[in-house]
């Protein structure tokens, strides 16, 4: 005799199969979040939801520097303190957050939303790069740095940004070689990230 598909069984199947899709979840990660959500209480469940729905309600990228935001221009853009002579590339918002926890960088940002791979089909125009372009011509800009991972992609990226920022008269530097190879910005430590700052160089 056929029994009838279970429901629940089915909810559960579904909430690991999406939780898997996460990076860094395994299919026993999310089989564990997806089981502690089902103890947890139902307001709870109801305010991860609502969490889960603002996040792609209400935030945005900044019309001038590709940070996610909930405000237009973002908060640092926004900022009449900072630096609006120097402008630091990075590959992703999180990394903007990884060198604004270090306090020592003060300029402005732009976020590239990745970076060149031609082995993944990513070319300069898949990423902010024309969006950078446009605001490096008002002439306000007399430094880039380019902060861009420390891997293959990232070395790709900074050099197609060196010859096509260069011929602006603008100075461009890359972040010191105190990260090494292979590194992602936002797994970087404080002092690390500090170093590289502090001891940039031309690129």
């Amino acid at each position: 005799m056929n029994q009838e598909p279970n429901p629940a069984s089915d909810a559960i199947g579904r909430l690991v199969q999406e939780f898997s899709k996460l990076p860094g979840i395994g299919p026993k990660s999310a089989q564990r979040i997806t089981f502690y959500l089902l103890r947890s209480s139902e307001e709870e469940a109801a305010a991860l939801a609502e969490a889960l729905l603002s996040l792609k309600q209400r935030i945005n990228l900044c019309s001038l520097c590709c940070n996610v935001t909930e405000l237009d221009p973002c908060p640092i853009c926004r900022n009449p303190q900072r630096e609006t002579s120097q402008v630091c590339i990075v590959e992703q918002p999180q990394d903007v957050i990884a060198l604004e926890h270090t306090g020592v960088y003060k300029g402005l940002y732009h976020v590239l939303h990745g970076a060149i791979s031609p082995t993944e089909g990513i070319g300069a125009d898949d990423i902010r790069i024309s969006e950078l372009l446009s605001r490096l011509q008002n002439n306000t800009v007399q430094e880039v740095i380019l902060a861009t991972n420390t891997n293959l992609e990232g070395e790709q990226t900074a050099m197609y940004l060196s010859r096509v920022i260069t011929p602006l008269n603008i100075k461009v530097t890359r972040l010191a070689r105190g990260l090494p190879f292979g590194t992602e910005l936002e797994y970087a430590d404080d002092v690390t990230l500090t170093r590289a700052l502090e001891g940039r160089q031309e690129f």
